[in-house]
């Protein structure tokens, strides 16, 4: 079937009230293969799709009888395969609400006709996407959860999941932030396993990482004979991951000429290899990643502004460990599992009270990834209960020697002298570690609350909160 049959089989609502751009985007449309009906208000948009079903809907946000949500909300399942937001009021609010309701993508006027083209094919092949068969079928039963993968229940890292969670139903571009090591690669994983690509190929591919000189051929591949050593025609990693998720992890560092390339893939939904003269269609969806502040790189002349803007459509950023305390007990613990799973037969890990004290208190500069790194080394150097000789941190990173407590403070847990560390529940564990870090910062604030408490980043109400909690859980003196 040809690509221009492929889009007779479309049928297109276009839901706006700005009468040149509809007339404008219906004519081209039509005059390309595609079958367009428009509608100018909601209560017209709503009686023909009462009356036929739509594979994409394009919606404006602002119509004259109401917003476009309620259309997106209203509107049966079994009527559009795909809705499309267009907006000229675009904003990430505007396209996180948009997420609530399956949004496959978000445009912003006014439209490049490229880029419309690109998302309309790639909507038409979503909509084709969403009958899947009925061994898919089987397969999604078991659909993972974004928790599940991108482990941790803090305030911070909460709100990255929810984000995640409401941006892998479309097919929207999403730009992911952090430090190395901040968990970027598996949150690009989460987008990928929970989308409607999910049986399609995921392709990473580190922009900092390779040559300058063959990022070109890597990204949008080679013809044969176009440079010394082309031997043969060679797809590049956009048409390796036709039909699923490229992941271009460091996406500031490709070099600038080859970001312009970047920009107009992402605008027409179509590459030309390196030494061919022939455009290739794609259909892939991006996710892009930075360990560097993207601004910064714009005003030092290494990032293109346009790329910033196309790229930055849905941003998450993902904290770094040292601002998520919490979730270090839930992580370890997490490693620790996964590498007593793997262990089969053998005697299975614990951590003493003392080494995930150590572990809370540490500063974690490689974030997750050291924290997983240091915990498969602990597992291999123990033999049962992991101590804190087993965990090799530096010394500044290990927590003081107890020191007498302030007088509504209950003392460290001791282990008993006879038998050694005891290796204890993980929420007891999760309970002794906050209490020696509470202790520790008071300490280090010789006694003043106030202090301490912005210390740990938490008011100075939770904090008296949390020492009576400690004093009344502490068993009297004899």
């Amino acid at each position: 079937m040809t690509a221009r049959a492929a889009r007779r089989d479309l049928r297109v609502l276009w839901v706006d009230d700005d009468h040149d751009l509809t007339a404008t985007a219906s004519t081209y449309l039509g005059e390309i293969g595609y079958r367009v009906e428009h509608a100018q208000d909601l209560a017209t948009a709503r009686q023909l799709i009462a009356a036929e079903r739509y594979d994409v809907a394009i919606v404006d946000l602002n119509l004259p009888d109401g917003s476009g949500f309620s259309l997106l909300q209203d509107a049966p399942q079994d009527r559009v395969g795909q809705f499309v937001v267009l907006t000229g009021h675009g904003s990430v609010k505007s396209a996180v609400e948009a997420l609530r309701y399956q949004v496959f993508d978000f445009l912003m006027k006014p439209i490049e006709l490229a880029e419309l083209c690109n998302v309309l094919a790639r909507a038409g092949n979503g909509a084709l996407r969403r009958r899947p068969s009925a061994a898919a079928r089987g397969r999604d039963e078991a659909q993972p959860r974004v928790e599940e993968m991108l482990v941790g229940a803090s305030p911070a890292i909460r709100q990255a999941q929810a984000l995640l969670e409401r941006a892998a139903a479309g097919d929207i571009t999403v730009f992911l932030q952090g430090d190395s090591g901040t968990g970027k690669e598996v949150a690009a994983h989460c987008l990928h396993r929970l989308s409607a690509r999910k049986h399609g190929p995921f392709v990473a591919f580190n922009c900092g990482a390779v040559s300058p000189y063959l990022v070109a051929s890597e990204l949008f591949g080679h013809e044969k004979g176009s440079f010394t050593g082309a031997q043969s025609t060679r797809r590049g990693i956009f048409e390796r991951a036709e039909g699923g998720t490229l992941f271009l992890d460091e996406i500031t560092e490709m070099p600038l000429d080859l970001q312009a390339s970047l920009l107009r893939v992402l605008e027409t939904g179509s590459i030309t290899r390196v030494g061919g003269d022939r455009e290739v269609p794609v259909d892939v969806r991006i996710i892009a990643a930075t360990n560097r502040d993207p601004m910064r790189m714009v005003e030092q002349g290494r990032f293109r502004l346009d790329l910033y803007y196309r790229l930055q459509v849905f941003p998450v950023v993902l904290p770094p460990l040292r601002e998520r305390r919490e979730d270090i007990p839930v992580l370890a613990q997490f490693f620790l599992s996964r590498f007593n799973a793997g262990a089969g037969s053998g005697r299975p890990r614990s951590f003493s009270a003392a080494a995930m004290a150590q572990l809370v208190f540490h500063d974690w500069p490689g974030n997750v990834r050291e924290l997983r790194n240091i915990v498969d080394r602990s597992c291999l150097l123990s033999q049962g209960t992991i101590e804190p000789e087993h965990l090799m941190l530096q010394a500044a990173a290990a927590p003081p020697a107890p020191a007498a407590p302030p007088a509504a403070a209950a003392p460290a847990r001791q282990p008993a002298a006879a038998e050694g560390a005891v290796a204890l529940p993980e929420t007891s564990l999760l309970r002794d570690a906050e209490q020696q870090l509470i202790l520790r910062t008071l300490r280090d604030c010789k006694g003043n609350k106030t202090r301490a408490a912005a210390r740990l980043g938490i008011s100075v109400r939770t904090l008296y909160n949390k020492l009576r909690q400690q004093a009344a859980a502490t068993p009297p003196a004899d």
